[in-house]
């Protein structure tokens, strides 16, 4: 490739355009020579990516080019949005969710080859600066997607989110506030609504539902454990009243343990902890992701006794709670 059309390409994830080629020096039979000998590949009409570009690229990485391709390809003006704009600024998006580009306009409303484009308002608040074009904000992103995905794929993304200091719900509920005229929008607030940046995973974020879903109260998060010879342990759910821990336990916790631990030694580990925390009167549920499908009511009827039964051993422990992550910066 042309040394300066390499340059331009670099800056867009590799994508450039028939016009940038031919003002560095191609002809028209040199793009088609390129696309014979499947050098390049062709995204759209007169936008291209090289093929080693395109080997090298992960499918967010592919999702994006396709979204410059696109942008690339309408009359200036669009922002990228919804699913698309939540993979750009590498939030949690549902497998299922379709790869269809997405893209706000102020002035258009259309659907094309792979593309949709909304039309909406975009007040300068809700749009960020992305490469020679524009993205909605994270709050606008999570609150645009909440409009149409389901309750649970809202909330493990804004949940997610949040935790990874990306928004906090100060700035969801503004966006909230901002959006209350457009389709969908009840279903974002419930989602806000239902949030904890506290849950450190997916898994967490279901069992938190599962449990308010089933009707208990909801629980407390990320709660710490000591006695009085120190820390126990931090534990997932927190029910004060009854004393009741529920620990919701991915397999990748002891298939991938971090620190290099052999999966083993985690598991001794975890076994050690529970039992530091039952013998401090701690009683302790533990739910894994099977638990969550049909066999849920048996879980849920056995956490909903314990909840219920009077806790008449004596408090051998004390509890630090920790606050919702928030954000100190006002980038978003």
């Amino acid at each position: 490739m042309h040394p300066r059309l390499r340059t331009i390409a670099s800056a867009r994830l590799g994508v450039f355009t028939s016009k940038e080629a031919l003002a560095v020096g191609y002809r028209v039979e040199d793009v088609r020579a390129e696309l014979s000998a499947r050098r390049w590949v062709r995204l759209r009409k007169g936008v291209y990516i090289a093929a080693d570009d395109v080997a090298t690229t992960d499918p967010r990485q592919q999702h994006l080019a396709d979204c410059l391709a696109v942008l690339l390809s309408l009359r200036s003006g669009p922002v990228l949005s919804h699913a698309s704009a939540a993979r750009l600024h590498d939030l949690i998006v549902p497998r299922t969710e379709p790869r269809d580009v997405r893209v706000t306009a102020v002035d258009q409303w259309r659907r094309g080859r792979g593309y949709r484009v909304a039309r909406a308002a975009l007040p300068d608040d809700d749009v960020r600066p992305w490469l020679a074009f524009g993205t909605t904000s994270v709050a606008r992103t999570l609150v645009d997607c909440a409009r149409e995905w389901s309750l649970t794929d809202s909330v493990i993304a804004v949940d997610a989110a949040m935790r990874a200091l990306k928004v906090d719900r100060a700035e969801l509920l503004r966006a909230v506030l901002a959006g209350t005229h457009r389709v969908g929008i009840s279903g974002a607030a419930r989602a806000l609504d239902l949030s904890d940046g506290r849950a450190e995973s997916p898994l967490e974020t279901r069992g938190r539902l599962a449990l308010l879903f089933a009707g208990m109260p909801r629980p407390d998060l990320q709660v710490e454990i000591h006695d009085d010879a120190g820390f126990l342990g931090r534990v997932d759910a927190w029910y004060e009243e009854a004393a009741v821990a529920v620990e919701f336990d991915g397999r990748v916790k002891y298939t991938d343990p971090r620190n290099g631990s052999p999966s083993g030694e985690v598991l001794w580990q975890e076994k050690r902890r529970e039992d530091r925390l039952r013998d401090a009167g701690v009683r302790v549920v533990r739910v894994v992701n099977d638990d969550l499908g049909p066999g849920w009511p048996q879980t849920a009827t056995r956490i909903r006794s314990l909840l219920a039964a009077p806790y008449v051993t004596e408090r051998r422990f004390r509890t630090v709670t920790r606050a919702e992550p928030v954000r100190t910066s006002d980038a978003a």
